[in-house]
């Protein structure tokens, strides 16, 4: 009895020594594992901020500003806390105009805004958003920018305008409205002389179908037109506008336009300060832009639509399409301002030549391909322009 005991328990202890070395094994393969699959994340490194100022605001009435905060917060849930951006709203630190250069040089991080922002510095800038169409939308833009060979040209033109950043972009935005007027326009004798906003490329554009063009801010156009500095203009969509108020100082809300037919947000980062993150970091920051461009589209879309809604029932808008012959005539001129520039700017034409190579090839495809959508919706709903009165 007493050897059959011993044996036993010689067993029970084998199996035990078994059981710890596979425990510890265990144990060191999870380290192991964690260490390569996330090499630059350490808690004693902490978490590595940066500050991004937005060209919007304020913060509880502007939906950009909202989709800038939901860039941040993929930034930051991506990283698992390692990386978090600091958003900040318009004037915290720079005013609109002065976000590309303050990226550049480093008085903030990092800025959410738009090409046409910088146009002063470079007019490429403008074909980053509110160029011409060449029958595309922002959709197919922002693939020529990743797959067409935009990225490199949008680089060059950054170096052209000594902008010392990296940028990526997201959310691409629905064409914007011809914009708000206190008359109808009902043919292109209706916008002679008056006097309009936008921004970019578009001023040049508008200006040669007859009209008087100012670059105002965003947060003066409700009080231009309200003096009357300025007849009619135009921001971006029905929730941003409806937000400044313009359905107090115009009633007529004139949809389709070339002006700005495909615009998007940049993204830009100090280069330095990029180039000085770890690897996981910046493909972070680029992965959580294409991130936000899907859900931010999905989102304001929606938003957009449903305060159109609230204009026309709540305020006594009435929206109007565009004329066909002012769409005509913002074509023709759109030819025109090309040609100016692309005259006298080498890296203008560039980009210009590389667009149209794309556009020819898709958009061939897509047109052809993709039906009529408004048949499908006149099936239904009837005329969409008095679906939602």
């Amino acid at each position: 009895m007493t050897k059959i005991k011993d044996e036993v328990t010689s067993l029970e202890s084998k199996k035990t020594s078994r059981r710890k070395f596979f425990k510890a094994a265990a144990a060191t393969g999870a380290v192991a594992a964690a260490s390569l699959a996330m090499p630059n994340i350490s808690v004693a490194q902490g978490t590595v901020t940066l500050k991004m100022q937005t060209a919007w605001g304020p913060a509880d009435a502007d939906p950009f500003f909202e989709m800038a905060k939901d860039y941040g917060t993929r930034v930051n849930q991506l990283s698992g806390g390692s990386l978090k951006l600091e958003v900040l709203a318009v004037n915290s630190v720079l005013k609109t105009a002065e976000i590309a250069d303050g990226v550049s040089t480093g008085v903030v991080d990092a800025g959410h805004s738009v090409t046409a922002y910088w146009y002063g510095k470079s007019p490429s800038s403008s074909l980053f958003g509110t160029g011409p169409s060449y029958g595309f939308s922002s959709q197919e833009l922002m693939g020529w920018i990743e797959y067409g060979g935009g990225r490199a040209l949008y680089d060059k033109t950054l170096a052209s305008a000594k902008l010392d950043v990296v940028g990526f972009f997201a959310m691409p935005m629905p064409a914007q409205p011809f914009g708000w007027f206190k008359k109808e326009v009902k043919s292109m004798a209706d916008i002679k002389g008056l006097k309009y906003r936008t921004v970019g490329l578009a001023t040049n554009v508008l200006q040669g179908i007859g009209m008087t063009v100012l670059q105002l801010p965003g947060g003066e156009i409700q009080p231009g037109m309200k003096t009357g500095l300025i007849d009619a203009a135009e921001f971006n969509n029905p929730s941003s506008d409806k937000n400044f108020g313009m359905q107090d100082v115009a009633k007529f809300y004139h949809l389709g336009s070339f002006h700005q037919s495909q615009e998007m947000f940049e993204i830009t980062f100090n280069k330095k300060k990029f180039n000085s993150l770890s690897k996981q970091h910046q493909d972070i920051l680029r992965i959580a832009a294409e991130a936000a461009n899907s859900d931010n589209y999905w989102k304001m879309t929606k938003r957009y639509a449903d305060d159109l809604v609230k204009l026309v029932k709540d305020s006594g808008v009435k929206v109007v399409v565009t004329p066909k012959d002012i769409l005509a005539a913002q074509m023709k001129s759109w030819d025109k301002v090309v040609a100016d520039f692309s005259a006298k700017d080498a890296l203008f034409k560039e980009i210009i030549d590389s667009q149209k190579r794309y556009a020819k090839v898709v958009m061939s495809y897509l047109l052809m391909n993709q039906p009529d959508y408004t048949i499908g919706f006149r099936n239904t709903f009837g005329d969409p322009a008095k679906a939602i009165a």
